[in-house]
């Protein structure tokens, strides 16, 4: 199918149809805010969203879900799904980031799809992802995932006419990140440490005066950096990432997905290309997304929809009683 048809299929029939999926989900896994069980919330967002798909009027396959076939009982990576009709298209879904945030009712949890077509979402495998993002109106290249961190703030400073001091870098709080902190803090920027929210800390960089971030530096899921590099490629911005062998069971799967270079580092366009559609909802409260809330028969959702071939980008509000986020 040519581009221009299969650009047209994703605006007439997915943009809404996505939003409902990531509204459905969102307050399915907001039934467990607060009850400690990330395990039970995790099933109940992957069922609402697998369920949600599934209904949709097109022929979609998973390239970032759950895991393999025979480890993830649905959302699993090559599974298909909605209803077979049209064109093939490439879903990086994660039904619930933040799900110790979702549980113990902290801020940050959210559940978000990318959408695009086939071919176009790198498919990588349940591994780590060394992560280097920032927003758009730079010079192609002036930060790089091999350079020191030092290097690439003074680059970004330089190039926004301000001093270090004035950067702020997102980070998660790992031990394993102790020596980039100490790098990041020598160099005189400020550092925003997460919990979790691999995807929301990339998406910040892409709003800096909303979110108080600049870059986003260290290491974290592969699946969340693919979801990540499709927020940068709606709002502009550069990012680059390598997968991570932390685990011995990484290697098997690296191994498993057919990845021989396990250095290559992906710019975005190696992660994210052609056209795409990116869908978050609030689970919990946080800077970008209100939180899901029901309240008797009543529900209420905060979502944002964005799609790169034109940079849109829509904020919206659902209000209503239990039911009508799953209705036509």
């Amino acid at each position: 199918m040519a581009d221009n048809d299969n650009a047209s299929v994703l605006e007439r029939h997915l943009t809404s149809s996505l939003l409902r999926v990531v509204e459905l989900t969102a307050l399915t896994a907001a039934k467990y805010k607060g009850f400690g069980d990330e395990v039970d919330a995790d099933e109940a967002a992957v069922r609402a969203m697998h369920s949600a798909l599934s209904g949709l009027p097109f022929s979609g396959r998973i390239v970032i879900g759950e895991g393999v076939e025979g480890e993830a009982p649905r959302l699993f990576v090559g599974e298909h799904v909605g209803q077979g009709n049209g064109p093939i298209f490439d879903i990086a879904v994660d039904p619930l980031e933040g799900k110790t945030q979702c549980v113990k009712a902290r801020p940050g949890a959210l559940t978000a799809i990318a959408f695009g077509g086939e071919n176009s979402i790198l498919k990588v495998p349940d591994v780590y992802m060394d992560k280097i993002a920032i927003g758009a109106g730079y010079p192609d290249g002036i930060v790089d995932l091999d350079k020191a961190p030092g290097d690439n703030l003074r680059a970004l400073a330089e190039a926004k006419g301000c001093t270090v001091e004035k950067l702020t870098v997102c980070i998660l709080d790992r031990p394993r990140h102790g020596r980039l902190i100490e790098e990041v803090r020598d160099t005189g920027a400020a550092i925003h440490l997460i919990g979790d929210g691999d995807i929301a800390g990339v998406f910040k960089t892409t709003d800096p005066e909303r979110s108080g971030v600049d870059m986003y530096l260290g290491i974290g899921g592969a699946a969340e950096g693919v979801l990540g590099a499709a927020t940068i490629k709606c709002r502009g911005g550069q990012m680059q990432g390598r997968l991570k062998i932390l685990k011995e069971e990484h290697k098997a799967r690296m191994q498993i997905a057919g990845i021989e270079d396990v250095d290559r580092k992906y710019d975005l366009n190696d992660l994210v290309n052609g056209d795409v559609i990116f869908a978050a909802t609030g689970v919990t409260e946080s800077w970008m997304l209100g939180g899901a809330q029901i309240s008797g028969d009543q529900v209420s959702a905060h979502s944002v929809i964005m799609r790169s071939n034109n940079g849109s980008i829509r904020w919206v509000r659902m209000q209503g009683k239990q039911g009508m986020e799953n209705s036509s």
